[in-house]
């Protein structure tokens, strides 16, 4: 029966998205923890924009938006080809996973670690500018992330889903199956809106008591970011579609659209 089931391209292809799809927003969540400027990783010297009065502020991102992207895609295409209801079901698996992984690893975080591990293992002896007298709270530090930041990134992960679905959903009944750019980018750039906003507001507004003005001027700056980057993907999108309806076929590919829809 297993056979059967796998046999037919649609249901190999919604398990190949769902499963990059929950893949690449668990890593995301867990890699979320380290915060690169991503001026400096481009190679030229970081801005110095003031917005809301606070100043200072360049693109210091989380790692975890490098692969924000693939996420975007692949809700675009889940949606497209397979529904609303899908999309939603997957993101509130991925949510219930991510949170299960974070139990995993405070649990890894405090069981007893031994000797070795915190005095000697990651010692070089050969290269004391590189060596780390105790693995056990470098472990702490990099895989222990506040409990305020995680439940700020998943709440955000889930509204942001939610909504992009519906938006897409709204917009494709407007445009039919035409202007595939405006339904995809249209509904990231209206979801990602309230994501950039909502985890900070709930891990550092609420969870740290920073200043709301500084929240606020920070999540501008981490939209303006995933606004250009929703625009410069819109290529890939459709050599997303492209390649869907090239491995299914277009009278499949068709079917599956319009049953997407109506779902």
């Amino acid at each position: 029966m297993v056979n059967n089931i796998l046999s037919h391209k649609s249901v190999r292809l919604f398990t190949v998205l769902a499963g990059i799809f929950v893949t690449t927003a668990l890593v995301a969540e867990i890699i979320g923890g380290k915060i690169f400027s991503l001026e400096a990783t481009l190679g030229f010297e970081p801005f110095d924009l003031t917005i809301l009065g606070v100043e200072g502020l360049g693109f210091n991102l989380t790692a975890g938006v490098i692969l924000w992207p693939v996420i975007f895609i692949m809700t675009d295409i889940i949606n497209e080809y397979f529904g609303m209801k899908r999309v939603k079901f997957l993101s509130y698996m991925t949510v219930g996973l991510i949170l299960f992984s974070f139990v995993m690893i405070y649990g890894a975080i405090y069981i007893a670690p031994n000797e070795w591990w915190t005095s000697v293992s990651g010692v070089d002896a050969s290269d004391t500018s590189n060596s780390i007298s105790n693995m056990n709270l470098a472990f702490r530090k990099i895989m222990g992330q506040g409990l305020w930041i995680i439940i700020g990134s998943t709440v955000a992960f889930l509204i942001g889903q939610v909504v992009d679905v519906i938006v897409f959903q709204k917009i494709r009944k407007v445009t039919g199956e035409k202007k595939i750019w405006l339904r995809a980018t249209g509904s990231t750039l209206v979801s990602q809106f309230i994501d950039s906003y909502v985890v900070l507001l709930i891990a550092f507004w609420i969870g740290s008591d920073w200043e709301l003005v500084r929240v606020l001027a920070i999540g501008t700056m981490n939209y303006i970011y995933k606004f250009v980057v929703a625009i410069l993907l819109t290529p890939a999108i459709y050599l997303a579609h492209n390649l869907v309806d090239s491995y299914v076929g277009a009278t499949i590919a068709d079917e599956m659209k319009s049953s997407a829809s109506e779902s």
